[in-house]
């Protein structure tokens, strides 16, 4: 007997400043998974003011033309399979599990993930805990330091300590370059790498635009290494890659948007004994800060094998120049197997913790 079709939402867009990354991962994912016949695809457009509206057909958001071909949704709490109706017919629309594609803001930070909770449905990725520990930079380090895996020395700035600040304290405790980076953005937003003492000051200001709180962090000398991990309480690590900047460091656009803004490595130009030690850490970091279905783990390996790593991305990247989905190929897992491996650890998570909710309250009648 075949399985039953399942109804995959995908959610793209939303209220963070990767609003236009989102749209074209999720172009990619929707591509691939309409191919198989085991799903049935729609495609949920968040505005970057919050507003949620199902797209008339996943076809009408490959071929580019669906701004004028959407339908208002409203959200359902608590009504398990059907999270959302659509408003001007009135009927509830039925979800098996949402693929967020939401990189950022509201998206990776652990608040979309809270309301797919909320909404009692199965969703791809991390959890609200572990998706808000990945993308503040700050939390992540004191975890993994704590535990013994090596990181940049790291200072923090917030606008209220900003005057008090005194730069030749920063430059003699972090040296010279050092990045300023907003403390939960992703996709290298806000990131500027300091060359001089008097870029500081206006490297903060700059950064303070998109955060209150801000990293000043050593910078470390050496290759950029990545390393995609897939799983839920037995995660595995990819074959690593190498990101070759052509600009100062991989920045949002040389991430996303221009095909020639760096050379992508797969296999990372690494020892055997190095490369294995890089999907050992990666994996350690993604189970010490909870995490479930995928992250991307970057890393630092200098030129005496000494391995540093540098942040865990929870929804990576899917656009066509993105290394998780590419890491996870070259490891001999295809884009197509991949996104159903993401999609049955989703259901698998859910059932689990489902269980978990049900033998609670057997317990608690028993009594």
């Amino acid at each position: 007997m075949n399985s039953p079709q399942l109804n995959i939402a995908v959610l793209c867009g939303g209220q963070s400043s990767e609003h236009e990354i989102s749209l074209i991962s999720a172009h990619n994912i929707v591509e691939v998974l309409l191919k198989n016949p085991r799903y049935e695809i729609s495609v949920i457009y968040i505005t970057q003011e919050g507003e949620w509206s199902k797209i008339n057909s996943a076809k009408d958001f490959l071929n580019g033309n669906w701004k004028n071909k959407t339908q208002l949704i409203a959200l359902t709490p608590g009504q398990s399979k059907r999270p959302w109706k659509i408003v001007n017919q009135g009927h509830d629309e039925r979800v098996d599990v949402v693929f967020p594609v939401l990189h950022g803001t509201k998206g990776e930070d652990g608040a979309m993930q809270g309301l797919l909770e909320i909404l009692n449905i199965p969703y791809v990725g991390a959890s609200v805990l572990s998706s808000a520990m990945c993308m503040n930079k700050i939390i992540t380090k004191k975890i993994l330091r704590a535990s013994d895996i090596d990181l940049a020395d790291w200072l923090v700035v917030t606008e209220e300590n900003l005057p008090k600040i005194k730069t030749q304290e920063i430059i003699d405790e972090l040296g010279l370059p050092l990045f300023v980076k907003p403390a939960s953005q992703g996709s290298s937003v806000g990131v500027m790498k300091v060359k001089k003492v008097d870029e500081l000051i206006p490297a903060i200001k700059n950064a303070l635009k998109y955060d209150p709180e801000i990293l000043l962090e050593e910078a470390i000398i050496g290759q950029e290494i990545e390393c995609s991990v897939l799983g839920n309480e037995n995660p595995k690590a990819s074959m690593p890659g190498e990101v070759v900047p052509h600009d100062e460091f991989y920045s949002y656009r040389a991430k996303y948007l221009d095909k020639n803004g760096a050379d992508l490595l797969i296999p990372a130009r690494l020892l055997e004994s190095t490369a294995r030690q890089v999907q050992e850490i990666a994996v350690k970091a993604y189970k010490l800060l909870n995490v479930f279905g995928m992250a991307r783990v970057d890393f630092f390996v200098t030129n005496t094998h000494d391995i540093y790593l540098n942040e865990l991305n929870a929804i990576p990247g899917f656009t066509q120049i993105s290394m998780y989905p590419k890491m996870w190929e070259a490891s001999g897992l295809s884009y197509a197997d991949l996104l159903d491996e993401l999609i049955r650890l989703a259901i698998a998570r859910f059932e689990k913790e489902k269980k978990l909710v049900h033998a609670y309250e057997q317990a608690k009648s028993e009594k």
